[in-house]
């Protein structure tokens, strides 16, 4: 393995890779576009399904065309740093011509991680955005991150995935007061949720019995502790603007995905129920039960490159969760 990854010879390799697909157009006949949004930038370890998570940027490229930049984290070990570069191509229903990006990919001891701003740096495209989106959960405790997400224009993490979930929140609190731009997978999971519950009280009649609501429970099991702290402070926000003030409990019970809330006052019950693939929704003992399926990386990742500007929904929920670990 080499020590080093010299930037401009990954730049010359991505340029023969449009060299090569013009003489494939000559000969074949068909065109080669080259599209690209912006630069995507993955941070994973070496031992992550590497089929799965090349599906994932794949299915993403149509309608996020990016120079996608994977880094391995092969972790202990001598000093190395390998790449390759290549092209993801697709060709678009009922045209002749491929679209395609480009891709690299780099492997990273823990060693050479302070050499990786100076590699990824120069690789981002000029005058586009840069979103890193770190699936390693160990990487943000590292002192070389910081420096590694000072490139990014935005974040993108998952708390559920951290061995300290809590930790994990409290930390992405104090970073988005520095004006940074966070997404959170685990905020993300809850989008279904959230339009779940503003449908059932677009009925004038359940809203109108929402200022009756004293009590906010939320139950977790499994790893749903991040999405319960989320939804729990959403909710107390949300019932906050209209003036009301429930108090907010939150507990773990046995189940492994499990994610319910509870709203009760006088006369008044509501439950949202989710276990694995099934929400159930609860209105004063009437029970309704929606397929409401687990959402995929890809679609995870989907809405949240398309979230290019500040979402003060989630920097005011993430700012609440933080505080209701230390009440």
């Amino acid at each position: 393995m080499s020590a080093t990854v010299a930037p401009d010879q990954i730049l010359k390799e991505l340029a023969e890779l449009w060299v090569d697909s013009g003489k494939q157009e000559q000969e074949g006949g068909t065109g080669v576009l080259r599209a690209c949004s912006m630069t995507l930038l993955v941070l994973a370890e070496a031992g992550d399904d590497t089929q799965s998570l090349g599906e994932t940027v794949a299915m993403l490229m149509p309608e996020h065309p990016a120079r996608t930049i994977v880094v391995r984290l092969s972790g202990q070990g001598e000093r190395s740093l390998t790449e390759r570069v290549y092209s993801q191509c697709w060709m678009p229903f009922g045209q002749r011509r491929q679209i395609c990006c480009e891709q690299v990919e780099i492997t990273v001891s823990d060693a050479a991680l302070k050499d990786l701003r100076s590699v990824v740096l120069p690789l981002a495209v000029p005058d586009l955005p840069l979103i890193l989106w770190c699936r390693s959960p160990r990487l943000p405790h590292m002192p070389e991150f910081r420096q590694i997400a000072a490139m990014a224009q935005k974040i993108v993490f998952d708390s559920a995935a951290s061995p300290d979930p809590a930790a994990s929140i409290e930390r992405a609190a104090a970073v988005a007061e520095r004006g940074i731009l966070l997404g959170d997978l685990s905020w993300t999971r809850l989008t279904r949720w959230r339009e779940m519950l503003a449908q059932v009280f677009e009925n004038q009649q359940n809203l109108a019995r929402l200022p009756l609501v004293s009590n906010l429970e939320v139950e977790w099991g499994g790893s749903r502790y991040a999405p319960a702290l989320y939804l729990g402070a959403w909710l107390r926000d949300s019932l906050a603007l209209m003036g009301v003030h429930p108090s907010l409990q939150t507990s773990r019970v046995a189940g492994d995905d499990l994610l319910a809330v509870r709203m009760t006052g006088e006369s008044f019950t509501a439950e949202f129920a989710r276990r694995d693939d099934r929400m159930v929704v609860t209105l004063d003992g009437a029970s309704q039960c929606t397929n409401l399926p687990q959402p995929t990386d890809y679609l995870l990742l989907r809405e949240e490159l398309g979230i290019v500007r500040r979402d003060p929904v989630f920097e005011k929920t993430l700012a609440s969760a933080a505080r209701l670990l230390h009440p």
